[in-house]
């Protein structure tokens, strides 16, 4: 049976990896953006004290979204490679028993959280004048959590069916219901961080209830079906997907490091200076991450079909992606400063203003070096070596930017956390190499 993969078997490669980059790319860029938006309304309609307090509550939403990249990427690899062998039974086996495992799940993280959301927010690093309104926001989004997690898991599986554009067309749906709504919640209503949250909340209702769908239209390879629980599945499915879940799991842990040491060693204004840095850098994180889940699809397929000269060549395409994306971000980065500052902060705070513009041009250079250590850890989690995936995201998410942080505050105090993340992916990418060193038959003909 021919599975929406092996469709147009006469494309090139080059043009494989396009109609899936693509659409990895735009829909990373609208969730990023989205975000922004997010920030942006709160910043005009709460104020930056608001804004600050949305960016205390990130990591939570790191958390959330750690734990769908830990059962999509695994399941989403598992069930390409099944295509790729043509064994659909299991394909479906794998997509049912992941939907179950993520729906259980999140109603457990659910009642435990808000049983907990004092002790939550007090670990968060929320300070007496954000407490309330860090609160009011995760009680909001922790309600949603389940519609966050499968609205992302599908998403992932929604591409490795074989429709990417599909994929981009339902994270357009909760964009634009979010801006929609965060306009009418946020500005128009006055609910501050508390609208902000339900925007976010429903609109992820609306991408869960569409990618859903899909799944029952013939077209779809891939159906909701009988399984049993395999412990075994499971096992293979958090071995894969780990790695990619400590990239985003650890973005949360360092935001929560960087909001505490900022407030330490600077004050509550770099707080605010680096809420802004936060959703610049995670639109150019998912960026590269888009760039590594238009690559992985394809390469968990061919990796099925023992076709490696054209998980080489996906590889090297992805390099090479990378590097362009690279450059672009910073030249727009540097060029830019301060239109994107003002989009947060008004220029009237003129001492604000200029010292975010300051620590996001240094922030910025971090930004030339960071995607090849997500695409290098994605392409091993693409082909089931997960053990190299999980050291470079260790490595580049936790390990050493820790070790840079605090390195970064002894020799140039404060100042010197915005330099920290820069070092950090810098020195990741020595590690990435020998890895890929020491893999070296994957690489040459």
């Amino acid at each position: 049976m021919d599975t929406n993969l092996s469709i147009n078997e006469d494309l090139s490669l080059g043009k494989k990896f396009f109609k899936f980059l693509a659409p990895s790319v735009v829909a990373m860029w609208v969730f990023s953006l989205y975000t922004m938006v997010d920030g942006i309304f709160v910043s005009k309609g709460a104020g930056e004290l608001a804004l600050a307090s949305v960016n205390i509550s990130m990591p939570f939403i790191n958390f959330i979204f750690a734990i769908s990249i830990l059962f999509s990427t695994g399941a989403s690899t598992i069930i390409a490679i099944y295509l790729g062998k043509k064994d659909i039974k299991s394909a479906n086996e794998t997509f049912s028993l992941n939907m179950a495992t993520i729906i259980i799940l999140s109603i457990l993280i659910a009642i435990f959280t808000l049983l907990n959301i004092d002790k939550l927010a007090t670990f968060l690093g929320a300070t007496d004048s954000t407490m309330s309104m860090v609160k009011e926001y995760l009680g909001i989004i922790i309600i949603f959590n389940g519609f966050f997690i499968v609205s992302y898991s599908l998403e992932v599986i929604v591409k490795t069916d074989g429709f990417p554009v599909l994929a981009t067309v339902g994270v357009l749906i909760s964009a634009i219901s979010n801006v929609i709504l965060d306009y009418f919640f946020v500005i128009e209503f006055g609910w501050g961080v508390k609208g902000a949250a339900v925007a976010t909340g429903i609109s992820q209702v609306f991408s869960t209830i569409f990618f859903l769908s899909h799944f029952f239209r013939s077209k779809s390879t891939l159906k909701l079906s009988k399984f049993k629980f395999n412990f075994n599945t499971i096992k293979r499915i958090l071995f894969i997907g780990f790695p990619d879940c400590t990239t985003e799991l650890s973005g949360g842990i360092i935001i929560m490091l960087f909001n505490q040491n900022l407030l330490r060693f600077i004050g509550e204004d770099a707080l605010i200076s680096y809420s802004v840095i936060c959703y610049v850098n995670t639109l150019v994180l998912m960026t590269m991450i888009g760039i590594t889940q238009g690559m992985q699809p394809l390469a968990s397929y061919y990796y099925g079909r023992e076709e490696l000269d054209n998980v080489k060549k996906l590889f090297k395409m992805g390099i090479v992606s990378v590097i362009v994306a690279s450059v672009l971000i910073f030249a727009i980065c540097m060029f830019f400063t301060p239109n994107i500052v003002s989009l947060f902060i008004s220029p009237n705070q003129v001492e604000l203003f200029k010292k975010s513009m300051d620590v996001f041009r240094i922030f910025s250079v971090s930004f030339l070096f960071m995607g090849y250590n997500v695409l290098i850890s994605g392409f091993f989690a693409s082909i089931e070596k997960p053990v190299y995936s999980t050291i470079i995201s260790l490595a580049r998410g936790l390990v050493i930017m820790v070790v840079s942080l605090v390195a970064t505050i002894l020799i140039f105090g404060g100042n010197g956390i915005w330099m920290s993340s820069t070092i950090s992916e810098f020195i990741c990418i020595f590690i990435s190499i020998i890895i890929l060193k020491k893999n070296l038959s994957l690489f040459t003909n």
